[in-house]
């Protein structure tokens, strides 16, 4: 539309017939975003006529009344409409067409409008001057209160939108409550503690999440974000989100201090709840009056300590978690009281090491919490800023599980409590317990779906099998000392594997020095494949390394005999220092000669059918000067892991590498556990720190005289 059409368009905009305003007001909306039509229209008085229309008109022509101030509001003109002793009235009747008109489009408008009024305290600049006849407080949340006080069932019906059919409403809807937390948040001040009381403004934040929370905005957003059109309200629900981040992060910045009323009364309603009256001192109040007491309630001189915490002084404790620690624990013994008391009478029939102190553990699961949705690393921002929105994974961006805090909260500290349990911890093990749960919230929590029901990660986190969370954080150690102290690790795991191959070769050795038998097969007792095989017909062979290692003797027999045969009887021996290589299809899958330490193991195909055997080879040299072996003894193991042992046992006699896997993964075994026992004795965020104070240091010899022995 032209601007010279303005005039125009004014005059049928003022006109008496309603097809005449409509028709104009359809033409309007279509051009008024136009900044420099927009302009010409202001200028020539077109915002007071379409606040009438507006005020007066209804059905299509309102809905177009709406879209056209909405259009011109986010090209950033059109604010006088909000200013003046007339802006009041027509604030409350845009609430009043939310809160009575039941026409979609119309509440789409009305909310648009609201959105743009709220958001602009944020938006504009601070320094801005103010336009002619403003009014102070306007715009923002402050801008809604007179007309919310005459409609206070206002929020309920903007939350009731949030289940709209029409995904358009439904997102002005978030919209407006965004604006809403959001003006709060920015523009009130800190929920000071001074003197126990609140300045309105510090107030505001806290009793409008808490009114919008009460008419169940968290359940509302919740089944937005795990349902199908996602797409449609992605920037609207992933602000809201961001906005519980924030408000989560200022509940922690709240600290809690005993001179506010609601600090001490939530603190004493925790008290209160453990059912304080049925002990008194470890016994029952009945007991105690028996003993002599003559007043029931004297103090107990562990009054919080028996609740958890670490002194009779709570309110210090909470100053990692701030007043966030106290909503979570206050809200777990409010909603699971009788669980509560049970597991304080529970906790009292345990030694003092053995008992799990509740209170502490509900703050940690809050810091857990707390930690693993990143609270600190949001920032306050608006959907604008996330670029690309439509191409990135819901189920990444998206974290539902996040408005079901309270729930977490308490599956995660009963997580705890199974766990402190299960791996009959003591007080000296909190830590190690919290790494664990915070694995578990990791595991359960952080792999997620967008659509996982909050009922069955609450059943996950109480069912996940405690040996699984072991090995993870084992592998998360690992991981995490590669990072950070890779080289220093390497070294450790190669000493260790150092140590465990010693270790495995003394083992192995000492099978040889106790002696094995071997049975020769039937074939064997018939053929002559070689020399040795020509002599021995007896199908039992005992074999038996000699002390000094030097020499294996043997000897063949009948039968096994019951007892062990000793060295005097094994007539046969043979000098190890002779032999040039061992033989075998133990672990072989061809029958190539594998080479180790210059010196030749030979494997022999395997075969399911094939007899295991062990043959120990000489080398000489022949007539044309090259280098032959010699069979000179040969060992037929009864079972795989006989003949592991005495393979790998010769093969590290002659100072070579073992090669069956069943030896390779002892050696693995003892290492790997010797890694984990170390690696268990450090924390994951833990960085050298250097010796302890004194360490190193010489103690004097002062006073000490030279009269002392050794005892051998």
């Amino acid at each position: 539309m032209d601007q010279a059409d303005i005039p125009a368009l004014l005059a049928r905009l003022s006109s008496d017939e309603d097809a005449a305003r409509k028709m104009a007001v359809f033409k309007l909306q279509t051009s008024i975003n136009d900044p420099s039509f927009a302009d010409v229209f202001i200028s020539s008085g077109g915002l007071v006529v379409l606040r009438g229309l507006i005020m007066e008109s209804g059905g299509n022509t309102l809905a177009y009344s709406l879209q056209s101030l909405t259009r011109l509001l986010e090209v950033d003109m059109g604010w006088d409409i909000f200013e003046g002793p007339s802006a009041s009235a027509f604030v409350e009747h845009v609430v009043e067409l939310i809160v009575i008109n039941p026409l979609v489009n119309i509440l789409r408008g009305a909310m648009s409008i609201l959105v743009a009024l709220v958001s602009h305290s944020q938006s504009s600049p601070p320094a801005s001057p103010s336009p002619v006849g403003s009014t102070p407080g306007s715009f923002g949340f402050r801008a809604l209160k007179p007309a919310v006080a005459v409609y206070p069932q206002f929020f309920e019906l903007v939350i009731q939108q949030l289940q709209s059919a029409d995904h358009a409403l439904c997102a002005n809807a978030l919209m407006l409550i965004n604006a809403l937390i959001r003006d709060s948040i920015s523009n009130g001040s800190t929920y000071s503690s001074t003197n126990g009381s609140t300045g309105s403004g510090g107030e505001d934040w806290a009793k409008l999440v808490k009114c919008l929370q009460d008419l169940g905005l968290i359940k509302a957003v919740h089944q937005l974000m795990q349902s199908s059109s996602i797409q449609d309200l992605a920037h609207p629900v992933l602000e809201f989100q961001s906005l519980t981040k924030v408000l989560l992060r200022k509940w922690r910045e709240v600290v809690v201090d005993l001179d506010r009323p609601d600090h001490r009364r939530a603190l004493k309603g925790i008290h209160l709840a453990s059912a304080p009256e049925r002990t008194v001192n470890g016994h029952s109040k009945d007991d105690a009056a028996e003993g002599g007491k003559k007043d029931g309630r004297k103090h107990n001189p562990e009054k919080w300590r028996r609740l958890g915490f670490e002194t009779e002084s709570p309110a210090h404790e909470f100053d990692t978690t701030g007043y966030l620690g106290m909503m979570d624990l206050t809200d777990y013994v409010r909603k699971h009281e009788d669980g509560f008391q049970k597991l304080l009478l529970e906790q009292a029939t345990r030694p003092l090491q053995e008992r799990c102190p509740i209170a502490r553990a509900s703050l940690a699961v809050t810091i857990i919490l707390y930690h693993h949705f990143e609270v600190d690393g949001v920032e306050m921002e608006d959907s604008k800023g996330y670029q690309g929105l439509e191409g990135k994974d819901h189920n990444r961006l998206f974290r539902p599980l996040l408005l079901q805090w309270s729930r977490l909260h308490a599956a995660g500290l009963l997580g705890f409590l199974r766990i402190w349990k299960a791996t009959g911890a003591e007080s000296d093990d909190f830590e190690k317990v919290a790494e664990l749960v915070r694995i578990l919230i990791e595991q359960v929590v952080g792999r997620a779906s967008r659509t996982k029901d909050i009922l069955e990660a609450e059943d996950d986190i109480l069912e996940y099998d405690i040996a699984q969370l072991r090995e993870l954080q084992m592998e998360l150690l690992e991981l995490s000392f590669d990072d950070t102290w890779g080289q220093h690790l390497y070294q450790v795991r190669e000493t260790l594997k150092q140590e465990a191959l010693q270790f495995v070769k003394e083992q192995r050795v000492r099978c040889l020095l106790q002696g094995s038998w071997f049975c020769r097969p039937a074939s064997h007792n018939k053929g002559r494949e070689d020399a040795e095989d020509a002599k021995a017909v007896l199908p039992w062979r005992f074999a038996k390394l000699s002390h000094n290692r030097r020499y294996l003797h043997y000897a063949d027999f009948e039968e096994q005999m019951a007892q062990d045969p000793g060295l005097d009887v094994l007539t046969n021996k043979m000098d190890l220092g002779t032999v040039s290589s061992v033989g075998s299809n133990v672990s072989a899958t061809d029958d190539r000669r594998s080479h180790a330490s210059g010196s030749t193991v030979q494997n022999l195909a395997s075969h399911s059918k094939t007899t295991t055997k062990i043959t120990m080879y000489a080398g000489e040299v022949n007539e044309h000067g090259e280098a032959d072996e010699y069979p000179m003894l040969t060992l037929w193991p009864t079972s795989h892991s006989l003949a592991s042992e005495w393979l790998d046992g010769l093969l590290m006699l002659l100072n070579q590498a073992p090669i069956t896997a069943e030896t390779s993964k002892l050696i693995n075994l003892v290492s790997e556990y010797g890694l984990k026992i170390r690696l268990l004795n450090v924390r994951m965020d833990s960085a050298f720190e250097g010796p302890p104070p004194g360490a190193g240091v010489v103690p004097s010899r002062a006073g000490l005289d030279e009269d002392y022995f050794f005892e051998v």
